[in-house]
């Protein structure tokens, strides 16, 4: 299996992808914030020790690796390619993750929580997910035995996780819906029954491309199960306000936004990571609706890949001249035969 962003589910459809995680804690060891630089060592040790003997369906296998042997210009991709989370990497030292070859699964370990299990899948496969999450949740409960309560549930550092301790959500490509100002109204009809919609990094971050996130707010006094089925639901209706929205937009106007688009990215010499978001989205909203071939341009595939970080690290850069530079000649050679 390949990346999650490379998948061919990515590349269409107003859903990009879909990701569950868990947060779990050991019951006999302090929360991460009061750890010992050893106790925190003892925790590593314990978890590495547990995903070294799981096997998931489908042959994934975990790798372990310490945050303290990664580049920091690794460690930034990483947060670009939604492997882990803007926090784990503000403060990577004595912190590991295990993690699948294809980087659709990852385990955080020594973030808030003692470990965080991450899976991220590409289009509307929140089920798919959350089976798999589920998978190895209980394979590592039988070897670390997690903090339950039976009135509470799963118990947490921050006790807005406190109960299933899951945050499933999707990240939704609305740009239609951004450009008619419906994001708040969407944000608003979606935090009154537990969802909430944030950036394209989550909590704290801005939308870029249009990417929106959804995710559940709420973790006790409802299962797993609700909690995902509420998320799917709401999903489809906002896929179908913005689907609507899409409806009312003249198919001229639309299809000249596209390809001025598309030219300038064909032909741009130096190309901003905030000027090709936009551009992106715009391709992208091109192939939803029919105007271009999806086979001709993979944008999220591209999107991702030509993140700052991304782009030095491949290319051993150093400063935002030469990267914008770089960025610009690699999507001029994916498009020149792009019509």
């Amino acid at each position: 299996m390949s990346y999650w962003y490379k998948d061919d589910k990515a590349q269409s459809g107003v859903i990009i992808s879909s990701r569950i995680r868990l947060a779990r804690n050991l019951k006999d060891l302090p929360f991460p914030r009061i750890m010992s630089a050893e106790v925190l060592s003892e925790l590593k040790t314990r978890v590495k020790n547990a995903v070294e003997d799981i096997t998931l369906n489908g042959d994934y296998r975990l790798k372990y690796i310490e945050m303290d042997s990664v580049p920091e210009a690794e460690i930034a991709s990483m947060v670009e390619r939604h492997i882990i989370s803007p926090d784990f990497a503000k403060n990577c030292n004595g912190r590991a993750i295990a993690i699948s070859d294809d980087e659709r699964i990852c385990i955080m370990i020594g973030e808030e929580d003692h470990i965080r299990i991450q899976v991220l899948l590409p289009g509307a496969s929140v089920d798919e997910a959350y089976s798999i999450a589920d998978d190895i949740d209980t394979l590592l409960n039988e070897k670390l035995d997690f903090a339950f309560d039976n009135r509470l549930g799963y118990l947490t550092e921050c006790p807005t996780n406190i109960g299933t301790g899951l945050r499933a959500s999707m990240m939704l490509h609305l740009p239609v819906c951004e450009s008619k100002g419906d994001i708040n109204t969407i944000s608003d009809a979606a935090g009154k029954i537990g969802l909430t919609v944030r950036g394209m990094y989550g909590e704290g971050s801005k939308a870029s491309a249009s990417l929106y996130q959804l995710s559940n707010q709420i973790t006790l006094g409802i299962s797993e199960k609700n909690a995902i089925e509420n998320l799917k639901a709401i999903a489809e209706q906002i896929v179908d306000r913005e689907k609507q929205n899409r409806m009312q937009i003249g198919s001229v106007e639309l299809e000249d936004a596209v390809f001025r688009a598309l030219g300038t990215l064909k032909y741009a010499r130096l190309l901003s990571c905030d000027e090709l978001m936009k551009l992106i989205s715009m391709i992208k909203l091109g192939i939803d609706e029919g105007i271009m071939d999806e086979s001709d341009l993979r944008p999220i595939e591209i999107l991702i890949e030509a993140q700052p970080a991304t782009v030095s690290k491949k290319f051993s850069l150093s400063g935002p001249s030469e990267r914008d530079e770089k960025r610009a000649r690699v999507i001029r050679e994916i498009l020149k035969n792009c019509n």
